[in-house]
């Protein structure tokens, strides 16, 4: 995975073959057996965005994961352009290695437009410089996560809110399953195009919104009793959004049944503003005590 910023934005840079073709490179990564499925999401939407005009900002992506990507292969962006009507636009695009579609995103861009306004009122969360980092909360359990952790993901900061689980100091009772967390880029972006911050959103979207599932369950993310993998992604976009700035991201997991676990997010900014909301439902199959 990028081990830095740079790396994370110069991945989202896609290369053109051809009208409507793009191909994605791959970061180095020594521990994911498969393409991180945030990447492959923000390279499709990023494919996507560029076939659209800046003046009908992506609104919605909707998408399943197909197939594991593999990490030593480039991935190719086929963008069908579906419409482009007076003020919505629709593409969809198919990831593809080895010949075969790995993953498919149908995105709708808008144009700006004036409207009705209202939002939900964000959570009473302490600020970021009041939380932990997540890879230290991860040393205390494992030296190894924690060193995972800031080899791969270190294009983002992650602080740690609270949780449901036993001492995850969040109030079960409405929402047995939840999760909190402050993210950003680590660093300056150094652009305000929407159409970036909003990739680097998608691909941060995915990183932990399957976990929030399992914060009642004694398992975790990457344990061996676990077989865990993101079926199906969707962010809704509701405001302008800078990534390099901190956002909440308050997950609840409504339910956990038949081996699959659903999670939905809002995404505020730290003036409070609801930037976006995300849903996903992912594989979540225990494979042994």
């Amino acid at each position: 995975m990028p081990s830095s910023l740079s790396e994370l934005v110069s991945l989202l840079h896609l290369e053109r073959l051809e009208e409507d073709l793009y191909r994605g490179g791959q970061p180095p990564s020594s521990t994911l057996q498969r393409v991180f499925g945030g990447q492959v999401a923000a390279q499709s939407l990023m494919a996507a965005c560029n076939t659209v005009d800046v003046d009908r900002p992506v609104h919605s992506l909707h998408s399943y994961f197909l197939r594991g990507g593999d990490t030593d292969l480039p991935i190719v962006y086929d963008v069908e352009r579906i419409r482009d009507g007076g003020s919505f636009s629709t593409r969809r695009v198919a990831a593809r290695q080895h010949g075969k579609v790995i993953y498919y995103l149908t995105a709708s861009f808008h144009q700006q437009e004036d409207g009705y306004q209202h939002q939900d009122v964000m959570p009473d969360v302490p600020p970021p410089e009041r939380c932990p980092d997540l890879p230290e909360l991860l040393g205390r359990i494992s030296t190894r996560a924690a060193e995972e952790w800031r080899q791969e993901w270190s294009a983002l900061a992650v602080r740690y809110v609270g949780d449901t689980s036993a001492d995850g100091g969040m109030d079960s009772s409405q929402h047995p399953a939840a999760a909190r967390l402050w993210f950003r880029a680590a660093g300056d972006i150094g652009t305000d195009d929407q159409v970036m911050h909003r990739c680097v959103l998608t691909y941060a979207s995915d990183l932990t919104l399957l976990g929030s599932s399992l914060t009642p369950h004694p398992v975790m993310l990457g344990s061996k009793n676990l077989q865990a993998a993101s079926l199906d992604h969707a962010v809704w976009f509701h405001r302008p959004v800078r990534t390099d700035a901190w956002l909440l991201y308050d997950q609840v997991s409504p339910s956990a049944s038949g081996a699959r676990g659903f999670a939905a997010a809002r995404i505020f900014d730290l003036d409070g503003a609801l930037v976006a909301s995300v849903a996903q439902e992912g594989l979540i199959r225990p494979i042994g005590a």
